[in-house]
């Protein structure tokens, strides 16, 4: 039997198409049960790869032979040593491509709207992370938005349509995933636009981006227009485009809401974020395509990929929007926070410009899940 590689790329396709995939993951259980490749219609089982180097004939019963069988490791190099044991024992097998490591950087486009003018909006899904960024098009000109540090895929993606990239924004200062805005706008010559609350120890020049700043892309009436809502932190921005779409950064999410305590400032910040959500997003026309800038789970992707949702529908589901009581809310919000993304105090001293890391350690910083939620 041959063994074979799967690229990040096609692995994304299964997990959007609701394919059915069996993944034997080596990397230790630790490892896998903090985070591992979701999908809807996957099956798994985890033996960590020290526990095969005998063979792997004892698991070959648990390995169904009428699925498609991936093996995933940290960085691909175990995972190839265990397809090659069970493609000697006559199954045929995929090992993904640059492992975890890959599957955590990799960024699907998915066209998500189109402008008055005849622009069209892109959602960049980073799966392996729950990471949502945008990118802006209109007369030849572009917007990115929350960018991950894989900024080169944003300026290639531009160049492929066409388009400068002119502005480059960020919602907040984000804590659990490094930005790639600086990269781009230094790459570009772009704009570079933060909420000035959130930048106040940044050690660069940016623009910055207040409550109604309107900012335009293209020579036409596309406008992307800012609404302070703080809460996840205190600069929190969100941005209306287009009269269309709503992108909430990490106050709004699809299941959820944003939590308020990764610089520390929980009780402080809490009241903040329930007047965003309850007073100042109540206020928005209820048909604005509400695009975060996180995902939680699988189960909040749409059948094409994308994560979106009407303001209404999650006025009306949203279980973080239908809570009448402000101390009951309060509670919910201090009480239920799950652990803090690793590295966070290293990611937003990245993201303020006070340290350098090397790529690296830029990528075992942002290992492991998204949390920027309360669940």
């Amino acid at each position: 039997m041959t063994v074979h590689k799967m690229e990040a790329a096609e692995l994304a396709k299964k997990v959007i198409n609701q394919e059915e995939l069996f993944i034997l993951d080596v990397r230790n259980e630790d490892a896998f049960q903090d985070w591992k490749v979701d999908g809807k219609n996957f099956m798994y089982m985890n033996i960590p790869y020290f526990d095969l180097l005998d063979g792997v004939e004892e698991i070959l019963k648990d390995i169904p032979e009428n699925k498609e069988v991936i093996v995933v490791c940290a960085k691909e190099g175990s995972s190839i040593m265990v397809a090659e044991m069970l493609s000697e024992s006559g199954r045929e097998v995929f090992y993904l491509s640059g492992g975890m490591k890959a599957w955590s950087e990799y960024l699907e486009p998915v066209k998500v709207g189109d402008l008055a003018d005849g622009g069209e909006v892109y959602q960049f899904v980073r799966l392996g992370k729950g990471c949502l960024s945008y990118m802006v098009i209109s007369n030849g000109e572009a917007a990115v938005i929350d960018s991950t540090r894989m900024a080169n895929v944003y300026v290639e993606f531009a160049k492929d349509k066409q388009a400068k990239i002119t502005h480059v924004f960020d919602t907040h200062l984000h804590a659990d995933h490094i930005s790639g805005g600086r990269e781009i706008a230094k790459v570009t010559g772009a704009t570079y636009w933060l909420p000035p609350k959130d930048a106040e120890e940044v050690t660069f020049t940016y623009s910055p981006i207040e409550d109604d700043t309107e900012v335009t892309v293209g020579n036409t009436a596309i406008r992307i227009q800012a609404l302070y809502t703080p809460g996840h932190t205190i600069g929190s921005t969100s941005f209306i485009i287009d009269n269309q779409f709503l992108l909430t950064g990490d106050i709004l999410f699809i299941d959820s809401i944003g939590r308020p305590d990764l610089a520390g400032k929980a009780e402080d910040w809490v009241g903040d974020l329930r007047n965003s959500l309850y007073k100042r997003y109540k206020e928005l026309a209820d048909d604005l395509i509400v695009m975060p800038a996180h995902f939680m789970i699988i189960d909040e992707l749409n059948e094409d990929g994308s994560v979106k949702a009407t303001l209404g529908k999650l006025f009306a589901e949203n279980h973080g929007l239908q809570i009448e009581d402000e101390a009951e809310f309060r509670a919910l919000v201090t009480e239920n926070l799950p652990p803090q993304p690793n590295a966070y105090q290293e990611i937003r001293e990245t993201n303020m410009g006070k340290i350098t890391p090397d790529e690296e350690k830029q990528r075992e910083m942002e290992i492991g899940p998204n949390r920027c939620a309360v669940r």
